[in-house]
């Protein structure tokens, strides 16, 4: 950084974007192929592929930004614009789901038995599992906050404690979810209903299990001295995903499990 005349960084070629797009390949195939024809080799494959792209990636970015200096102000203002553009790109990911749900439940077809539910299908009680669910990512909202402002106030022992506790109930949540899914009296090919339900909340359990190894790894940085009171973006983005992450489920949960009901 020393003999350059701007505060910007230059990123030096990486072979990681192409790792992880021949990861993203085999495990696109991969899963056609255990769908189809029962075999897991290639998805499996492009598992590994896409852990060695992780591990190594994100090494370098740690060095990056910790140990080279490369993270500078601007860049950090730089990182805060694209997570928020990434997270705008997810709001409207979601939107196409709560938009399909809608759309089948305000005007149920004759198919559907002109009713929503339709006709056949047993909902899930709003005020059992799912509620716990609610409460679990509320608790973990506030959990999260309670880091950051740990980590702003200097006090590494509550920021870990905190951390630690918001990845538990992360985790808690995705357990409870998919014993709700196995115990569920519909399936995803139940028409509409089956497909609204599975697919938007099975997103969204799919962003709490991103969300969980992000804040995984920011708790393995902290343990690490990698965060300080002003240079902390890595775990400022898991935070911001996370609260986005709760938001939707709040939408879920009284869209599709109370309403849609």
């Amino acid at each position: 950084m020393a003999h350059q005349m701007h505060a910007f960084h230059m990123v030096n070629p990486s072979p990681w974007p192409l790792t992880g797009a021949v990861a993203a390949l085999l495990m696109t195939s991969g899963l056609a192929m255990w769908f189809h024809f029962a075999n897991t080799m290639i998805m499996y494959l492009g598992f590994t592929v896409l852990l060695l792209t992780m591990f190594q990636w994100w090494r370098d970015i740690v060095r990056e930004a910790t140990f080279q200096g490369h993270h500078t102000l601007i860049v950090q203002q730089g990182l805060r614009y694209g997570m928020i553009l990434f997270i705008t790109s997810e709001v409207f990911f979601f939107l196409g789901f709560f938009w399909a749900f809608y759309r089948a439940s305000l005007a149920p077809l004759c198919e559907l038995g002109e009713s929503w539910p339709p006709t056949g299908i047993l909902p899930l009680n709003p005020f059992e599992v799912p509620l716990l669910n609610t409460a679990v990512l509320l608790a973990s909202g506030v959990t999260v906050t309670w880091a950051h402002h740990s980590i702003m106030n200097h006090n590494r022992k509550e920021t870990t404690q905190a951390l630690t506790l918001t990845i538990i109930l992360g985790l808690y949540f995705t357990l409870l979810q998919a014993m709700e899914y196995y115990e569920a009296p519909f399936a995803i090919a139940d028409g509409v209903y089956g497909s609204t339900f599975f697919v938007a909340t099975g997103f969204h359990g799919l962003h709490v299990l991103i969300g969980s190894t992000f804040l995984i790894i920011c708790l393995l940085r902290q343990v690490m001295y990698h965060f300080t009171s002003e240079h902390h973006f890595g775990f400022e983005a898991a935070a911001w995903y996370w609260h986005f992450v709760d938001v939707v489920w709040l939408f879920l949960y009284v869209s599709i499990y109370w309403w849609g009901s």
